[in-house]
């Protein structure tokens, strides 16, 4: 047995709609492993039952999985809006969102999430950020001023398979993104931060 599946054999199962999802997406979409998984999805849900919020926003639905597994967590007033930029995702989309137990309360918009956040005129309590490496910086400068006090904004893949060690070539944009948003968010008063050693690094934000 590896320390992976022991992990996975202490923790909350993640059931069978999610299960089946995890499958469909390894067998329909490209990039399967971007999928947030079991252990990521049971934090997830955790993060989400700790922070207790009303207003939850996704940048990167990619195939759903984070995004039921957030709506496990949220109480039945919350709505959960998430964000994807490829239009080819949508029908997957609205098949696995439309077919599970908390359909009305997840919004989907398919565009980019710059053009699209600010116009939809809320105010967030939780924001999970797992999209364009290279916009890390954008969005957390769009978002931070859109947070409630004490709300949280939680970055998946801020360790980037090591590569946040390296200095990054000219070219490999998306490692200089996330390298510059973990000087940015490490480097600002206005928040306090963890990053989570877990699958490839999840940082924790709390809006002071």
């Amino acid at each position: 047995m590896t320390l992976d599946e022991y992990i996975l054999g202490h923790i909350d199962g993640e059931g069978d709609y999610l299960h089946a999802l995890w499958r469909d997406t390894q067998l329909r979409l490209s990039y399967g492993q971007m999928a947030s998984g079991h252990l990521q999805g049971r934090v997830l849900k955790m993060l989400v039952r700790m922070a207790k919020p009303l207003r939850v926003l996704e940048l990167g639905t990619f195939s759903g999985y984070a995004t039921l597994c957030m709506a496990e967590g949220l109480s039945e007033e919350a709505e959960l809006h998430t964000v994807e930029i490829f239009d080819e995702n949508e029908d997957f989309l609205r098949q696995w969102l439309g077919g599970s137990p908390y359909k009305d309360m997840i919004h989907l918009h398919i565009g980019d999430a710059l053009e699209l956040v600010p116009q939809m005129n809320e105010r967030w309590d939780f924001v999970y950020i797992d999209a364009d490496k290279r916009e890390y910086v954008s969005y957390y400068e769009m978002l931070l001023p859109l947070m409630r006090p004490g709300g949280f904004i939680v970055a998946d893949n801020t360790l980037w398979y090591g590569h946040v060690l390296e200095e990054a070539r000219e070219s490999d944009m998306q490692t200089r993104g996330v390298q510059a948003f973990n000087d940015l968010v490490a480097a600002d008063p206005r928040v306090e931060k963890v990053i989570l050693p877990l699958r490839d690094g999840l940082t924790v934000i709390r809006v002071k």
